[in-house]
């Protein structure tokens, strides 16, 4: 069974930080702490935390933005982010932040005027997107954008089933960059789900074979049928369709690997939602077929989701992490996409009561992938925020505010209830 962990509530505290619309915002959200037998307060504990941080934060702030280049292997997960998360190390807090700005670049970039030419495209060319959004000075070059076809069939209001702008690829192209990260760095950033097709193929939460490998099919290892369609859906019946999300990645992909191939080099995803959803699928289809790996070295590749939904069954999650795929999880724990799907059949649900396996699980239910930094905010006047993906941004942005901490179970609620639902003895108390 999932172990426990006991994850007690502090008073919500009022915090204000900078919101979608360049204004000051009211949030109010609450801390989660990881109990431990130390004798020492959670509220105490969290006051050690920030001290910490602040601590790390100082030391960074004297040695330079240069201490990256000589330890981003271990911010890109090469250790699992061991001892990084908690407290939450200023140099991975700043890069997810960082990598967290990239994906809210697709949004801002997005056209949604459908009386515009470039409805559901991006609104610039790839030489001056990422200036048009406000990030001139982030050093990288965007190579390729992506578009991804979602394999429905429904006519609605205003939007064709078609390919729509989905994400980019970009390289850390100015040397500067490169050398205070440490590396070349290959970025691709997904978006979250916004036309109605998407939120349609988000639905089809079957679970499917994944079967990228031709040469070892492992039909084991299943994710979620919608994802998937989105992901290796094409045009090609059409004249000028086009390829699939899946075949415009890996081919840019694999461009960008063999003409940096005697540099050090790091390939890294990012996404939001649904964009979490395709990032994941993209690092392990890489990891699958072996691209990641040059004569230099084998290219480490990591995934930063933002308020992402499990993607496969635990099968697929013990896959990617045999090929080495790292991914960490930002989380609201009030965020219901994160439970999605599978919120009752997922990794967690390995027993009933304690005393039955179900041999069937690793194959009918879903499965989180990575380490996981876990955050809490709610606002009652504007519940969207809990997913939303700025104020994920900006409250990573306000490091003494927040703790946040590594979750080894989770939904314990959902736990109890099933413990409470399948032990003999709590239903034996319940009826008498």
């Amino acid at each position: 069974m999932a172990s426990k962990v006991f994850r007690p509530r502090l008073n919500l505290n009022h915090v204000t930080f900078q919101g979608n619309n360049n204004h000051a915002q009211s949030h109010s959200f609450g801390q989660v702490f990881l109990h431990k037998k130390t004798g020492v307060s959670s509220s105490r504990r969290s006051v050690v935390a920030a001290e910490a941080a602040a601590m790390a934060e100082e030391t960074i702030a004297k040695t330079g933005n240069s201490a990256l280049s000589h330890f981003w292997r271990e911010v890109q997960g090469s250790n699992n982010w061991e001892n990084l998360v908690e407290p939450l190390h200023p140099l991975l807090r700043k890069e997810i932040i960082r990598y967290g700005e990239f994906v809210a670049a697709c949004y801002k970039a997005f056209d949604l005027d459908p009386t515009s030419k470039r409805y559901l495209h991006c609104k610039y060319g790839k030489s001056r997107m990422l200036n048009e959004v406000g990030m001139e000075d982030c050093g990288y070059t965007v190579t390729k954008y992506i578009y991804a076809t979602p394999d429905i069939n429904i006519p609605m209001q205003n939007e064709a089933s078609r390919g729509h702008w989905i994400g980019y690829v970009a390289v850390s192209s100015d040397e500067s960059a490169v050398k205070r990260l440490g590396r070349r760095d290959l970025l691709i950033a997904f978006r979250g789900t916004v036309t109605n097709h998407e939120w349609v193929t988000n639905l089809m939460s079957s679970l499917t074979p994944a079967r990228l490998d031709p040469n070892n099919p492992n039909p084991d290892v299943k994710v979620e049928s919608g994802f998937l369609s989105l992901y290796t859906s094409d045009e090609t019946k059409s004249k000028f369709g086009l390829e699939s999300c899946r075949e415009q990645l890996l081919s840019e992909v694999s461009r960008l690997l063999n003409k940096h191939k005697v540099e050090d080099l790091s390939i890294t995803l990012a996404g939001h939602s649904m964009g979490s959803a395709l990032a994941l699928l993209l690092a392990y289809d890489i990891a699958e077929l072996g691209l990641n790996k040059t004569d230099h070295e084998t290219v480490p590749i990591t995934a930063f989701s933002f308020g992402g939904p499990r993607v496969g069954n635990p099968s697929f999650k013990q896959r990617c992490e045999e090929l080495g795929v790292k991914v960490m999880r930002i989380v609201n724990v009030n965020d219901p996409i994160t439970k999605l799907p599978g919120m009752f059949l997922n990794e967690n649900f390995r027993v009933l009561g304690g005393r039955y396996e179900l041999p069937w699980i690793s194959c009918s239910c879903y499965a989180h992938v990575g380490v996981e930094l876990v955050m809490d905010f709610f606002n009652v006047q504007n519940p969207s925020c809990v997913h939303d993906l700025e104020t994920y941004i900006s409250l990573l942005k306000c490091p003494t505010k927040t703790l946040y901490t590594r979750k080894e179970g989770f939904d314990n609620l959902l736990n109890r209830a099933r413990e409470l639902i399948f032990s003999a003895r709590s239903l034996k108390s319940i009826c008498l």
